[in-house]
């Protein structure tokens, strides 16, 4: 955590921007008081794509979905 007055801010408001990294941030205080945070954006992730994974299984075992020895107890 980066902490600045407000006229350090003002003054290298476009540098301390470029340097923000993910998950640091900027605390601008007043009369040594907190009085601002800047945090950088987070990035959008693209939206999910149905059948990007099509054809990409190689290999499933025969008894993927035959009920677990753990939980013979709790079947009916």
């Amino acid at each position: 955590m980066v902490t600045v007055t407000i006229g350090e801010a003002q003054a290298h408001l476009g540098e301390l921007i470029n340097k923000l990294q993910p998950g640091e941030e900027v605390v601008i205080t007043l009369n040594a008081e907190p009085v601002a945070k800047l945090i950088p954006m987070a990035t959008p992730k693209p939206p999910r794509q149905p059948g990007l994974l099509k054809d990409k299984i190689l290999y499933m075992a025969e008894d993927f979905d035959a009920p677990l020895q753990d939980f013979k107890e709790y079947m009916g």
